[in-house]
C-alpha cells in the first residue's frame, strides 16, 4: 500500500514538473514587446525617407531604414481631438458623435479604451503627455502615469511597458509665433502646391515648418537613443506617426491627402520577426492603413483577442486581417465652424462627399488664422490676384470631389464630373455610403440635438439602438444634396415629417437650392417654430436667403439667447453666412460677446468677435 502511495506522489510530481516546464515554455513563446509610440503633431510626410527633399530628419530615415515605412497611412480625422478620439477607442469618431472638435460627450461602455486592455495583459502604461480625446470623463487611472515626466523607466523589473512620447514641436502654433530671423531652410526652394498664391509670407511659412520638421526630427532621435542607451531597443517595437496631416492652409482640418495622409513607421526588433508584415526591414508596406487600426493592430500584437465593435483592422501579428481597399476620414465641425464632409480613399483615387456644400471651405477660424500664411492668402484672394485653382478655397464647395492622386498629387483636378471617371465615381460613391451605414455614422445630427441625446445615453449606443434608420437618414440626406428644383415638393414634405433628423436635412436641401427653394416659403415659415432649434434655424437662413428677412432674423436673433452652446454657435455661423449686420443685429451679438466676460465659451466668443470685427 505505502508502495503505490509514494509511486502516485512520484507520478504526481513529475505531472507538475512537467506542467511547470509546459507553462515556462509558453511563458517564453508567448513574450510580450516593449512598445514605444512616438507622435508627432499636425504634419504631413514631409520627411527625406518619404522622399521630400526639402527635410532634414536623419533620425526618421534612419528609422525608416532599420524598419517598415508605411506609403498609404491616414489619419481618419484631419484635426487632433477626433483622431486621438478615434486612436484610443479604435471606433471611427463619427461613429461615437465625437467628430466635432472638443465635443466631449459621454463614451458608451460597449467602448473600452487601449491602455485598459493593456493594463489588463500586465502592461505599464505611461502617456507623455497630451490626451485630448475628445470624450467626457475621462478616468484619472487610465494610465499607470500621463504626466509631462511619466516615463517607462517607472515600471516594475521586468514588466513590459507601453508608453507613448507626444511632441507640440510641429503643432501648427510653431507658426503663430512672431519671428523675424531668416528661416534655416531656403525660403525659394519651396516647391509651393498649385492651390496656393507665391507670397513672401507663405513661402517663409513653409520653410519654417521645415525648421520645426527637423527639430521634430531631433526628437525622435533623443528618444530613440535613450531607449538604446537603456539596452531596451532589442524588446521593443517603436511606431512613428504624426496624428493627423498639415500645417499649411488647405492641410489640417481638410479631409484632402495633406490633412489626413501621414508618415508612419515601425521598427520590429528581430527576436519578434514574426511581426514583420510579408517585406523585409528597410522597404515600404503599400498596405492602405487608418488610424482606427492601431488599436486592434496592438492588441493582436500582444495577443489579446480583437473585439468585434472594433472598426479597424489588424495589420500586424496573429489576427492580422487581409489588406484592405479602401481607407476612410471624415471632417465634422472644426473649432466655432459647422461643416460635415466625409472621404474615401482607395491607392489610387480620392472620393469626397461634401454634406454642406453651401458653405465655403475656408470659413473663417480663429486658430487657423493666426498663421501669416493663411491671411496672406486671404489678402491676395480679396485683392483678385489669385488664379481660378487658388481662389476656390475662398468659394462653396461642389457636392463631390473626385482626384487622381497618383497623377495629381496636390488634388486640384475634380473628376467628379469626368464622364471618363463616372465608374470610379459609382464605385467611391457607393463605398462612401456603405461605410456610413456600417458604422451607424452620428455625424448626421446637429449638435444641439446631440446635447440631447448625449444626456441621456452615450451617443454611439443611441445609434445602435434603433431610434434611427441610417437607410433612411442617408436617403434624405442624398436627396438634399443631389436635390433639384423638381425635388422641392419632397423636400417640403419632409420638412413635416415626425422625425427632427429628417426634416433638419429636408431644411439644409432647402438652403442649398437657393432661389430655386422658392415653392417652399410657406412650410419654411412653419418651420421657424420646430421644437428643434437646428431646424429652425436653417431654415431661418435658407427664408433669408430668399429674401424673407424679417421673420427669420428675429428666429436667429433669439437663438443666440438659447442655453445650449452649440445652438448659440448654430445661429451665428448661419448669421455670419447670411445676414446683413444691421443695428439690431449688431446690437444682439454684442450683447452675446459681453456674456462671454462673465462665462466665456471660446467658439462663442471667436464668433461674436469676427462677426463684429470682420471687414
Amino acid at each position: 500500500m505505502k508502495s503505490k502511495t509514494n509511486i502516485i506522489s512520484v507520478l504526481l510530481l513529475l505531472l507538475l514538473m512537467a506542467s511547470a516546464r509546459a507553462q515556462q515554455v509558453s511563458s517564453a513563446s508567448e513574450e510580450l514587446p516593449n512598445i514605444l509610440w512616438l507622435t508627432s503633431e499636425d504634419n504631413s510626410p514631409l520627411l527625406g525617407c518619404y522622399g521630400d527633399e526639402m527635410a532634414t530628419t536623419p533620425s526618421l530615415d534612419k528609422l525608416a531604414g532599420e524598419g517598415f515605412l508605411y506609403t498609404h497611412a491616414y489619419a481618419n480625422a484631419p484635426v487632433c481631438a477626433p483622431s486621438r478620439n478615434t486612436i484610443i477607442t479604435g471606433v471611427y469618431a463619427c461613429s461615437a458623435g465625437n467628430d466635432g472638435m472638443r465635443s466631449y460627450y459621454p463614451k458608451s461602455d460597449v467602448v473600452r479604451l487601449l491602455p485598459e486592455y493593456l493594463r489588463d495583459k500586465g502592461y505599464y502604461c505611461t502617456n507623455n503627455s497630451k490626451q485630448d480625446y475628445n470624450i467626457a470623463d475621462v478616468r484619472k487611472d487610465l494610465w499607470n502615469e500621463s504626466s509631462e515626466t511619466a516615463h517607462y523607466k517607472n515600471r516594475k523589473p521586468g514588466q513590459p511597458f507601453f508608453a507613448v512620447f507626444n511632441t507640440l514641436i510641429s503643432h501648427e502654433s510653431c507658426l503663430h509665433k512672431p519671428d523675424s530671423s531668416q528661416p534655416k531652410h531656403d525660403p525659394d526652394k519651396v516647391k509651393l502646391p498649385p492651390y496656393q498664391p507665391d507670397t513672401k509670407a507663405i513661402r517663409t511659412d513653409w520653410a519654417r515648418y521645415y525648421d520645426y520638421i527637423e527639430k521634430m526630427d531631433a526628437w525622435v532621435g533623443e528618444k530613440l537613443k535613450e531607449l538604446e542607451d537603456a539596452g531596451l531597443a532589442d524588446n521593443t517595437i517603436v511606431i512613428y506617426y504624426g496624428d493627423h496631416g498639415g500645417v499649411l492652409p488647405r492641410s489640417k482640418r481638410y479631409v484632402y491627402e495633406t490633412g489626413t495622409r501621414i508618415p508612419f513607421i515601425i521598427r520590429i526588433p528581430e527576436k519578434f520577426k514574426k511581426l514583420y508584415p510579408a517585406v523585409a526591414p528597410g522597404l515600404k508596406v503599400n498596405r492602405l492603413i487608418g488610424l482606427v487600426d492601431l488599436l486592434p493592430t496592438m492588441l493582436s500584437i500582444c495577443n489579446i483577442p480583437v473585439p468585434s465593435y472594433l472598426q479597424g483592422n489588424a495589420f500586424l501579428g496573429k489576427q492580422k486581417t487581409a489588406d484592405p481597399q479602401y481607407a476612410y476620414m471624415f471632417r465634422g465641425r472644426m473649432d466655432e465652424r459647422i461643416d460635415m464632409s466625409r472621404a474615401v480613399r482607395d491607392r489610387q483615387y480620392r472620393y469626397i462627399r461634401n454634406y454642406m456644400p453651401y458653405r465655403i471651405y475656408a470659413q473663417h477660424i480663429d486658430y487657423l488664422w493666426k498663421a501669416a500664411s493663411m491671411r496672406s492668402w486671404e489678402e491676395m484672394y480679396l485683392q483678385g490676384k489669385c488664379d481660378e485653382v487658388q481662389s476656390r478655397f475662398f468659394q462653396t464647395k461642389p457636392v463631390e470631389e473626385l482626384y487622381n492622386t497618383e497623377k495629381d498629387p496636390w488634388e486640384v483636378h475634380n473628376l467628379a464630373g469626368d464622364p471618363a471617371y463616372k465608374d470610379v465615381l459609382l464605385r467611391m460613391r457607393a463605398e462612401h455610403t456603405k461605410w456610413m451605414k456600417q458604422i451607424k455614422d452620428a455625424g448626421f445630427i446637429p449638435e444641439g440635438e446631440m446635447k440631447r441625446i448625449a444626456a441621456k445615453m452615450p451617443v454611439y449606443d443611441y445609434m445602435r439602438s434603433g431610434a434611427q434608420s441610417m437607410d433612411q437618414l442617408i436617403a434624405v440626406s442624398d436627396l438634399a444634396n443631389f436635390a433639384t428644383e423638381k425635388d422641392v415638393p419632397k423636400l417640403t414634405q419632409f420638412l413635416k415629417n415626425k422625425n427632427e433628423l429628417l426634416r433638419y436635412w429636408a431644411a439644409c436641401g432647402l438652403l442649398q437650392l437657393g432661389d430655386k427653394a422658392r415653392a417652399a416659403i410657406p412650410r419654411l415659415k412653419v418651420a421657424l417654430a420646430d421644437t428643434v432649434p437646428d431646424v429652425a434655424i436653417t431654415a431661418a437662413e435658407t427664408l433669408y436667403r430668399l429674401g424673407d428677412k424679417n421673420e427669420s432674423r428675429q428666429l436667429l436673433l433669439q437663438s443666440l439667447n438659447n442655453p445650449e452652446i452649440m445652438v448659440q454657435v448654430h445661429a451665428l455661423n448661419a448669421i455670419d453666412n447670411s445676414c446683413v449686420l444691421n443695428d439690431e443685429v449688431r446690437k444682439a451679438v454684442e450683447a452675446l460677446a459681453e456674456k462671454q466676460v462673465v462665462k466665456r465659451n471660446e467658439y462663442v466668443f471667436n464668433m461674436t468677435k469676427w462677426i463684429l470685427d470682420k471687414p
